[in-house]
């Protein structure tokens, strides 16, 4: 991949490190309180790991709190059978509303996207940035189509213009359109635009479900 693509830049990627290293210390609080809280709800893990496309087309381990039951691939199939319209959203979105896999404090992680804060240390680590395109599964791909060559040219963010243009309520060839507009024409103003909205964005707690 070129290095003209914004998240190969030295500029952004020295950010990355700062930025997210100073958040991990200030939340440390924050981050032990949530570990604690799952760890108690169901005695299952504290983190979930999932396999996400980075930078490249390379796979890296994407970092969560768990918000779902330790059986939730099984409750998922079983939800899919007997739910056609979830199905049906499903297989658009890849998300639900109604999710019968998440935890009760699963819920409330998902809500306020607390879950995502381990992410922090993916963007310590190099495997993601501050800002860019959200990280995908690899059946995800396809749908992205000619422009998942845009995508590949930059590191998946923490945030990016999909989480603050609607997120689960934006369809999913907008979000394509998001991703590839964000990716060839960035700058550190719209990384700085992004950021700024991220928190008015994840209070309101629009499309978060």
């Amino acid at each position: 991949m070129s290095s003209a693509f914004p998240s190969t830049g030295i500029y952004k990627r020295a950010l990355d490190v700062v930025a997210s290293c100073a958040t991990i210390v200030l939340l440390s609080p924050v981050l032990a309180s949530v570990a604690i809280m799952v760890k108690i709800c169901d005695g299952g893990p504290v983190l979930f790991r999932h396999r996400r496309i980075g930078f490249g087309g390379q796979t890296f381990e994407c970092l969560k709190f768990r918000t779902m039951k330790i059986d939730a691939e099984l409750r998922l199939q079983e939800w899919l059978l007997k739910n056609p319209v979830a199905a049906e959203e499903w297989n658009a979105t890849q998300k639900l509303k109604y999710d019968p896999r998440l935890t009760p404090i699963g819920k409330s992680l998902r809500r306020s996207s607390l879950d995502e804060l381990p992410q922090l240390f993916n963007v310590f680590r190099g495997e993601m940035s501050l800002v860019g395109p959200r990280p995908v599964v690899a059946e995800e791909v396809p749908r992205y189509g000619r422009d998942i060559a845009h995508y590949y040219s930059v590191r998946p963010g923490l945030t990016g213009a999909w989480q603050v243009s609607g997120r689960n309520d934006v369809s999913y060839t907008e979000r394509v359109r998001l991703d590839t507009e964000y990716c060839t024409t960035w700058s550190f103003t719209k990384d700085l635009t992004i950021m700024l909205k991220t928190l008015p964005v994840l209070l309101s707690r629009r499309g978060s479900y």
